[in-house]
């Protein structure tokens, strides 16, 4: 009887300073990578999006239409600012040039922490920048013809989750 009382004093000031703490949370701060859309095929090294990539670059603003994103990165190129172009109009953003040789992803993830952001890239510096996320080199090769991958990120105070979505 006497170790029953005991247990349940424990238990109830367990419970009260707990109460008094309040409910921990944790920011998450979520990312969401794509590469470019289709491009002109050309000898330029900075071509213009094909048609049918202007029509991807206005699907992905469909697909990420309801997830209220506050930041979007891009590289400096045609191709990649028109991908995130029709995004950013739809969520009143403007683009944040990125070089990707050049990114701190420390700084990165202190100015981004407890945001949501896409992030447009490149078949290479797309999974480079995925990859240094998430702490290993999980990714290895995006498809010379894919162009519907989309990399989920979300990261928390002691956890990160990473996923994959092919949307054709």
């Amino acid at each position: 009887m006497k170790r029953a009382l005991i247990t349940i004093f424990i238990i109830l000031f367990a419970v009260i300073i707990q109460a008094q703490e309040g409910p921990k949370t944790s920011e998450v701060s979520t990312y969401y990578f794509i590469r470019h859309a289709e491009k002109v095929k050309s000898e330029d090294s900075n071509p213009e999006l094909s048609s049918e990539g202007e029509l991807r670059a206005e699907r992905w603003a469909k697909i990420l239409g309801n997830i209220s994103i506050d930041a979007i990165y891009s590289t400096d190129y045609i191709r990649t600012r028109n991908t995130a172009l029709p995004t950013a109009q739809s969520q009143g953003l403007e683009l944040i040039l990125y070089h990707p040789g050049k990114i701190d992803y420390v700084k990165f993830l202190s100015d981004t922490k407890g945001k949501t952001v896409l992030v447009v890239g490149h078949s290479n510096t797309t999974l480079e920048f995925v990859n240094k996320l998430i702490g290993t080199e999980k990714y290895k090769l995006i498809d010379h013809h894919a162009y519907g991958n989309l990399y989920i990120i979300e990261i928390t105070e002691d956890n990160v989750i990473d996923k994959l979505l092919i949307i054709n």
